[in-house]
């Protein structure tokens, strides 16, 4: 498992079940693509914020409560693959969890997506957007385990996302396809093509520091 963990590593008491209806060879187009945009956004944020007057002065403070301490060694495009890998969210949901951030964002355009924060924030807006989205979805404490952090960590951040969006958690289809468009137009002029599935062995750690607490509740579908 990849852990955004606080203080000493943190381990999984059980193993997360192996995903199913999973089509091991491709990922949907848009997870690349969305992958692709994020990467950029980071990288050049990244650059602001370095050139700036250093430390979180270059990153504004609404989302402060998304930083670690530093960046995960895991790549966005294969954190957004495991977690479509896993928790089984229809794609539709990291559309509608960027549409989150993006919202955020332009709310408070002081506050930069950087790669200290971006794991976080994804996790958070996918994890909201499935509530809204799919009948069927894991829970939090699962999502806390699929993505690296602890449970009582992800509780938080996402009453820190709701209220950052001041619950506004709809998307009108209108919306919804001005985004697509957004991303088909990114695939066009940058060229991503689909991936290859990233095959993860769940037990694998990765580690980084951030101040968080425990909590535990039992995963289940909901």
């Amino acid at each position: 498992m990849y852990m955004l963990t606080g203080g000493e590593p943190q381990h999984l008491q059980a193993r997360l079940p192996e995903p199913i209806h999973h089509d091991p060879s491709t990922t949907p187009r848009v997870l690349s693509i969305l992958s692709h945009v994020l990467e950029k956004l980071v990288a050049r944020n990244d650059q602001l914020s370095s050139g700036g007057e250093g430390g979180s002065a270059g990153w504004g403070k609404n989302l402060s409560a998304f930083h670690g301490v530093r960046p995960p060694a895991i790549s966005l495009e294969k954190y957004v693959e495991r977690i479509y890998k896993y928790t089984k969210c229809s794609p539709s949901c990291f559309v509608v969890g960027f549409v989150y951030i993006d919202r955020v964002v332009h709310k408070y355009p002081d506050s930069l997506v950087v790669s200290l924060n971006v794991h976080r924030l994804l996790v958070t807006s996918v994890m909201v957007a499935s509530k809204i989205l799919d009948d069927v979805h894991y829970n939090n404490a699962f999502y806390a385990r699929v993505g690296g952090v602890s449970n009582a960590e992800l509780n938080r951040l996402e009453l820190e996302l709701l209220f950052l969006l001041d619950f506004g958690v709809s998307v009108s289809s209108r919306v919804f396809e001005s985004y697509c468009q957004h991303l088909e137009k990114e695939m066009l002029c940058n060229g991503v093509v689909e991936r290859p599935a990233i095959t993860h062995n769940i037990d694998d750690v990765t580690e980084i520091s951030v101040e968080d607490t425990q909590t535990s509740s039992p995963p289940q579908l909901v």
